[in-house]
């Protein structure tokens, strides 16, 4: 290994990646790491890792100015028999050995060549080296991520007038952003499904006559904090999956570093899409369903029907039994 670069955004206490990342500078490791002091909750643990950091010869960078830098990513590089190779980890979640135990995150490692040289790229912007604008893969805010969402939804109603069946899935923690509240009513009002699962605030209104009679919204609140953040698109069926660390608010795609990340290996999209989107909109003992005037109600399951608790779904099996005992 010759190389790791990372963002760490809300570190903890007693991190265990902050102590590799210092094992790795002092075994003669080139160690870069962004550190975001703005961390809501976590400004002095960051700030007292940054100087632990530094110390040991870690290239600590502290973000772009007026950016808070909320994207997840982890680059390391190493010299193989056939030459360099980078290993890369995009999030959903913070490392953070805390949250990860309590949160409900997605995480994608990959040694694929282009979201590589995009991951390398995006450091280098971070660190000041460039100022990177187009990516191969990657999805980045504020540079284009708000343009590439609203591209998609109107694709979407495009391949919906002309074929049918156009169908929208997404899962984030909020929606707030008035733009693409608009571009959604937009679809709502072409025919396009709209499925959206926000775990808290939510500002768009479902189910109004007229405006968004095509858009259901849930909120799922159980044992764990829904935090992952996944965008569906079905594109008349060859479907597009997306993760990442951003939600649908103004602050995160014009006033954050944040990434969305394609899936694009076949057998984990269908995964994602099957076995845990679909998932979660069958939940009817967790989830709350939103109507039109802005409140909440619980999803109740039909009689005899099977009750479906979408997070205790996803444990491995060996946890299920315990968790369902906990009220």
């Amino acid at each position: 290994m010759l190389t790791i670069k990372q963002t760490l955004y809300r570190v903890g206490k007693n991190s265990p990646i902050v102590q590799a990342l210092i094992e790795a500078a002092e075994n003669g490791k080139q160690v870069a790491v962004l550190v975001e002091l703005k961390a809501r909750f976590d400004e002095e643990n960051n700030i007292i890792w940054a100087k632990a950091l530094e110390r040991v010869g870690v290239h600590v960078v502290y973000g772009l100015m007026g950016l808070k830098t909320h994207a997840k990513a982890t680059l390391i590089v190493r010299k193989e028999n056939d030459g360099l190779r980078r290993y890369v980890h995009l999030g959903t979640g913070n490392y953070n050995a805390i949250t990860t135990k309590i949160y409900t995150d997605f995480g994608l490692f990959t040694c694929r060549e282009d979201i590589g040289a995009d991951v390398s790229d995006l450091f280098n912007f971070l660190t000041g080296y460039s100022r990177q604008k187009k990516y191969r893969k990657l999805v980045v805010a504020p540079t284009n991520m708000r343009k590439f969402l609203l591209e998609k939804i109107e694709r979407e109603i495009e391949v919906h007038r002309k074929y049918g069946n156009g169908l929208l899935i997404f899962k984030m923690n909020a929606l707030v952003d008035p733009e693409m509240i608009q571009a959604l009513y937009r679809a709502s009002q072409a025919g396009v499904r709209i499925k959206l699962i926000v775990r808290g605030i939510c500002c768009l209104r479902p189910g109004i006559t007229g405006v968004s009679d095509n858009i259901t919204v849930i909120s799922i609140v159980g044992r764990f904090l829904e935090h992952s953040r996944i965008y569906y698109f079905r594109n008349v069926g060859d479907e597009e999956v997306y993760l990442g660390s951003a939600d649908l608010m103004q602050r995160n795609l014009d006033r954050r570093v944040e990434l969305l990340f394609p899936i694009e290996d076949t057998s984990i999209k269908d995964h994602i899409i099957h076995n845990i989107l679909e998932l979660y909109l069958k939940d009817n003992v967790k989830a709350r369903i939103m109507n039109k005037d802005g409140k909440y109600s619980y999803v109740r399951p039909e009689e005899k029907s099977k009750r479906i608790n979408s997070q205790i779904a996803l444990l491995p099996r060996k946890f299920q039994k315990a968790a369902k005992t906990i009220k």
